[in-house]
């Protein structure tokens, strides 16, 4: 019998102690829920729950991105609703117009309607915003340069347009890179409307207007560099590169070709039917690239709700605890500190036996 060194009560506080931290981590996990609450507990669950966690948030940043983009969509659509609906009346006054049993006068008062409209329209692509971002002003197009400002204006290709430098030889209608010709599959010009327009065969286009009847000074080939930079960038995930590119072309009369119409003739007003009939389709076409834009980036916020859906299973698989599972864990704990403490008490007292032995 020792009284120096109670190995008894020394074994029963080390169990004891332990059984208490364990208590102890068992309480942590059912009071925060979460399985891993300390890198010691699983450091590579812990790393990947961490990166899996910033993934998920990123993610919620992002379909909220491509829901704004969606509004965004909706509010340019809106408004060319709108141009749409003056083409039409234009289009509407333009074949009254063209009939001979009308006066000068009467033609007169017909285009001081159509400047009316003009003037709205062109109102229109100055003040529709989003959050205070012009939409039809041009500021949301694709970026193109030109060596003869004077000559080519309102610049508009699609995002898939190849890059390059190129030349425009308008007079032989061809589409010229780093000196050899580019095939497309159409090469038009409109006089009446000033309008050029060049397909190729994947259907992007690079379209452009010019003042009827001008030629370029470096004939017969002028500048383009389609740099491939512009447009409203969506980022729709968690790297670099994961976006989706809105483009929104210019809508002022300008643009879309009917600047310069004059309903005051018989002849200006025949001429003017095929002018509107172009800014028309340039405007139906337009509307119809934001409809498709608008169903990609629903199908897109579908995707990512479902990504992030999946990612918070198993980020939970990692990350959260099983309560009915801890508990079973926690009683045994309980439990075993309980005893423990009774245990200690009891080795705590066999020392005092020795006393006996000294009566």
């Amino acid at each position: 019998m020792k009284i120096n060194s109670n190995i008894q009560a020394q074994v029963a506080q080390n169990v004891l102690r332990a059984n208490e931290e364990k208590h102890s981590s068992s309480t942590e996990r059912l009071s925060s829920g979460f399985k891993l609450n300390h890198a010691k507990d699983s450091p590579a669950g812990m790393a990947i729950s961490n990166r899996m966690n910033a993934q998920i948030r990123s993610l919620y940043k992002a379909k909220d991105n491509a829901s704004n983009a969606v509004n965004v969509v909706q509010t340019a659509d809106g408004a060319l609703g709108e141009v749409h609906s003056m083409l039409q009346r234009m289009n509407e006054l333009a074949v009254k117009a063209s009939t001979g049993t009308l006066t000068s006068s009467d033609r007169f008062a017909i285009h001081k309607e159509v400047d009316e409209l003009r003037r709205e329209i062109d109102r229109v692509a100055k003040d529709t915003e989003y959050n205070t971002q012009n939409l039809l002003g041009g500021d949301q197009e694709m970026k193109g340069y030109t060596n003869q400002p004077d000559f080519a204006k309102n610049i508009y290709y699609d995002p898939d347009f190849p890059k390059g430098n190129y030349q425009i030889d308008m007079t032989n209608k061809k589409l010229i890179l780093d000196g050899s010709t580019v095939p497309t599959k159409s090469f038009e010009t409109d006089d009446v409307s000033g309008r050029c327009e060049i397909m190729m065969f994947d259907g992007s286009k690079l379209e452009f207007t010019y003042e009827p009847g001008t030629t370029p000074a470096a004939t017969p080939a002028f500048g383009i560099d389609v740099t491939g930079i512009g447009g409203m960038k969506i980022q729709v995930g968690t790297k670099t590169g994961q976006e989706i590119q809105v483009v929104i072309p210019k809508m002022d009369p300008a643009s879309i070709g009917i600047d310069k119409i004059d309903l005051r003739t018989e002849e200006g007003s025949r001429e003017a039917l095929g002018v509107i009939a172009k800014a028309l389709e340039y405007v139906s076409t337009s509307r119809s690239r934001l409809g498709a834009y608008q169903n990609r980036l629903e199908m897109t916020v579908e995707s990512l709700a479902e990504t992030t859906e999946n990612l918070e299973g198993s980020y939970s698989t990692i990350k959260d605890v099983d309560m009915a599972e801890e508990m079973v864990d926690y009683t045994k704990l309980q439990v075993l500190v309980q005893a423990g403490t009774s245990m200690l008490a009891q080795a705590n007292e066999a020392p005092q036996q020795a006393l006996q032995l000294l009566q």
